[in-house]
C-alpha cells in the first residue's frame, strides 16, 4: 500500500536530487529516506529511482508517481485543514430534524445561540415526527433528531422502550399535557380538571402516537374517549376546540406555539408529561459541532 509519508519523501528526493538533500529538507536522516524509498518501491512493485553519479533520477514509473503525488498530497493537506476547521468549530454542518411544536418553540432560540457562538457552522432544519425522524437519524439523513415519547400507561407502547437503546439520548424537558376547552365550556373558568371530568365530551386528537397515548390515559381514568376529529396539525386542533367542536389534550409546547382563539387552557390532573429529547448516534456525539448543538438545545430548554 502506498502511504502519504512515502509520497512526501519521494517528492523531496525528486525536488532535491539526492537522499541526503531530501533528508535535510524533511528534517530526518539519510538512512530514513533510503528506507522509506525502499518501502515505496516494494509497494509500487517497480523501481522508482536510479542513481546517476551523485544524483538520483526518476524512472518513468517514478515520474508518474510524483506527478500524481502532487495532487494527492495537496488534497490531503486541504482535507487536514478542513478537518482542523471542523474540529475547532470554524466550519462544519449539523442537520437537525424536529417535530413541529419543537421547531416553533425550542429550535429557533437554540439555532440563534448556535449561530452567535459558532457563526461558521451551518445548521439546517427539516421537520418530521418520531418514529420517522429516528429512522432518518439511523439512515444518515441527519445528525440530531429532536423527538418525544410518552410514558407507558399500561406497557402498551412497543416503541417506548428499545427504540432508543442504540442512540445517545440528551434529555431536554418534560412537556406537560394541557387541556383545551371552548371558552364557553363549563370547565373554562375552573383552571384545572381531571381527565374523568371530560369523559362525556367529544375529543379532538393529534398524531397517531399522541392519539394512542390519549386513549390509554383516558381508559386509565375509567372511560374511552369519543374521538370525533383527528389531525396532526396542532393549530387545526386548537381551531376545532375554539369552534366548540370538542376538547383536546395537547403538549404545552404545542399550545405555546399557537395563540388559542376561542379556546381556554386548563391544567389537567394528575399531571401527564411527554419526554422531549435530542437524539444522535454515538459516533456523531463526538463531533464538536453536533455536541455544541446538543448543548444549545439543552440550554434553551433550561431557560
Amino acid at each position: 500500500m502506498i502511504e502519504a509519508r512515502h509520497l512526501r519523501v519521494l517528492r523531496a528526493v525528486a525536488h532535491t536530487g539526492s537522499f541526503s538533500a531530501a533528508a535535510r529538507e524533511l528534517g530526518c536522516t539519510q538512512p530514513a529516506v533510503s528506507q522509506q524509498m525502499k518501502a515505496l518501491e516494494q509497494s509500487a512493485g517497480t523501481p522508482l529511482l536510479v542513481r546517476t553519479g551523485r544524483e538520483m533520477r526518476l524512472t518513468q514509473a517514478g515520474e508518474a508517481l510524483v506527478r500524481h503525488a502532487v495532487g494527492i498530497l495537496a488534497g490531503l493537506t486541504a482535507a487536514e485543514e478542513e478537518i482542523a476547521a471542523i474540529a475547532g468549530l470554524r466550519a462544519g454542518r449539523v442537520r437537525l430534524v424536529s417535530f413541529p411544536s419543537g421547531s416553533s418553540t425550542l429550535v429557533p432560540a437554540a439555532l440563534g445561540a448556535m449561530r452567535a457562538a459558532h457563526p461558521r457552522t451551518r445548521v439546517s432544519l427539516v421537520e418530521a415526527e418520531p418514529p420517522h425522524s429516528i429512522e432518518m437519524l439511523r439512515n444518515g439523513d441527519c445528525e440530531i433528531a429532536l423527538a418525544f415519547r410518552y410514558p407507558e400507561v399500561r406497557g402498551a407502547d412497543p416503541e417506548a422502550g428499545a427504540e432508543w437503546d442504540d442512540l445517545v439520548v440528551r434529555p431536554i424537558l418534560a412537556d406537560r399535557l394541557i387541556g383545551l376547552v371552548p371558552t364557553g365550556h363549563r370547565l373554562a373558568a375552573a383552571g384545572a380538571a381531571g381527565f374523568a371530568d371530560l369523559s362525556d365530551e367529544p375529543w379532538i386528537a393529534g398524531c397517531p402516537r399522541c392519539r394512542r397515548h390519549l386513549v390509554e390515559v383516558c381508559e386509565s381514568a375509567g372511560f374511552t374517549p369519543r374521538i370525533d376529529f383527528a389531525t396532526d396539525d396542532y393549530p387545526a386542533v386548537i381551531g376545532l376546540v375554539g369552534a366548540g367542536l370538542g376538547v383536546a389534550a395537547l403538549p404545552e409546547l404545542a399550545v405555546e406555539s399557537v395563540r388559542p382563539k376561542g379556546a381556554k387552557a386548563v391544567r389537567l390532573e394528575p399531571p401527564v408529561h411527554r419526554e422531549i429529547v435530542a437524539l444522535t448516534l454515538p459516533d456523531l456525539a463526538r463531533v464538536p459541532a453536533v455536541d455544541a448543538m446538543l448543548d444549545q438545545l439543552v440550554s434553551v430548554a433550561g431557560r
